[in-house]
């Protein structure tokens, strides 16, 4: 029996779950890691015993969760369910992960990273807090949306520009026990987005709310705003002060996808250089005049509001999606078109080099002549790339799966800079 709350019995919906693991030391895929689910409330009943691939993967399982309907409105009901994952592997030490929140017909990605076995080293065990439009966490403390920038000792950056990494401070900002994370900037928009809205919600709602924390998390970068206090971080997981951010905690593919396809945007208003610290509340327990209402944002992607009408709708109709300058960590930016079958140049040689690297690591994408002509065998090597990533398998490279093969090269060859 499922341990979410279900009222009368109502019938169950049910989401997929997808579990990948690699090396905490390493960042290489673990193959043949076990892993045992179980829901939190029940942690010694085991519903489902997966291995991973040689990509460190699962196969993709189904869960029961709560009726959709339950995330498409406030109420009082916990609209997903509760799982816990037990992941070990030879050689790695065992980690748990408990209160993965699993939401009716949306993909869970869950992330393990498993830290090499050492002598009395205790188990790694992560605790999910609740999602924050259904537990109890403070609300933001107002702040000016564009940050003064001429005061004497201010640091604030010459142009926007997309981070590779943030460092997240797991705490307010002057708790000094509170552990500072290094996390990839996708990475944690996805986390932050996964914390603060349902992954049910219309596209629409999706993308306005993304932009907003993507927004407030690139005001951070460009002020140097906790640097400039002394701190020695970017932004906070406490939501009096930024964004919820967990540590260890799932996202949603419907999530994962719309920070692919958006991460280098960010919300302006005219002859203002800053990215706007788009603020925000619940709109249910909080009510916050001047701000985005996150639940008024589904309610006006329902009626069929686009994310620039519905930010404008909050914000003022001089709020106006911008495009930060340059973007950290990569090799090459997308060129600006889609490659495939027929196409040539630089930027196809490129990808080919780059899949190449990574099938050093992941053996199942094959090896490919680097000759910059797009091919049958460069689409196949493209789309078993897609396949093992989780992305659509067209054999195309947008700039969805070119960003994609751009993070996890980059990744890989880091390793071998380390490993020669």
């Amino acid at each position: 029996m499922s341990r979410f709350l279900r009222p009368m019995q109502q019938e169950t919906d049910t989401g997929t779950l997808k579990i990948s693991v690699e090396s905490a030391l390493r960042d290489v895929p673990v193959e043949g890691a076990k892993v045992e689910i179980s829901y939190s409330g029940d942690p010694d009943s085991t519903v489902a015993e997966l291995s991973t691939d040689s990509s460190g993967q699962t196969e993709t399982i189904t869960l029961e969760a709560p009726p959709l309907e339950y995330s498409l409105s406030p109420g009082e009901v916990q609209p997903y369910a509760e799982y816990t994952f037990r992941v070990s592997a030879e050689g790695f030490e065992t980690i748990t992960v408990s209160g993965a929140e699993i939401l009716s017909g949306e993909l869970a990605l869950q992330d393990i990273r498993l830290r090499p076995l050492r002598a009395q080293e205790t188990p790694d065990v992560v605790v999910i807090p609740a999602h924050t439009l259904y537990g109890s966490y403070s609300p933001k403390i107002a702040e000016a949306e564009v940050k003064p920038v001429s005061q004497t000792g201010e640091i604030v950056l010459s142009r926007v520009v997309v981070p590779e990494f943030i460092v997240v401070h797991d705490g307010s900002p002057r708790d000094t026990t509170a552990t500072d994370y290094y996390i990839r900037y996708k990475d944690y928009i996805k986390n932050v987005a996964s914390c603060e809205i349902y992954s049910t919600w219309p596209r629409a709602a999706l993308e306005a709310n993304i932009l907003a924390i993507m927004s407030f998390t690139l005001n951070r970068v460009y002020t140097e705003w906790y640097r400039n206090k002394g701190f020695d971080f970017t932004i906070t997981s406490s939501t009096a002060f930024d964004h919820k951010w967990i540590y260890g905690r799932n996202i949603y593919e419907s999530i994962s996808e719309v920070v692919d396809n958006l991460f280098d945007n960010y919300l302006s208003r005219p002859n203002v250089k800053q990215p706007i610290l788009t603020q925000y509340c619940d709109g249910n327990r909080v009510v916050c005049p001047n701000w985005m209402s996150q639940w008024g944002s589904k309610n006006l992607a329902d009626q069929g509001y686009s994310a620039i009408e519905i930010l404008r709708y909050y914000y003022g109709d001089s709020i106006y999606v911008n495009s930060a300058e340059a973007v950290s960590g990569v090799p090459a930016s997308w060129p600006g078109y889609n490659l495939t079958i027929g196409s040539s140049g630089e930027p196809v040689r490129q990808i080919q080099e780059q899949l190449n690297a990574i099938s050093n690591n992941y053996p199942l994408i094959p090896k490919i002549a680097t000759d910059g002509i797009f091919g049958p065998a460069t689409e196949n090597a493209v789309k078993v790339f897609q396949q093992v990533f989780g992305l659509t398998q067209d054999g195309i490279v947008g700039r969805r799966t070119w960003y994609k093969i751009q993070d996890i090269y980059v990744g890989v060859t880091r390793i071998a800079e380390l490993n020669p």
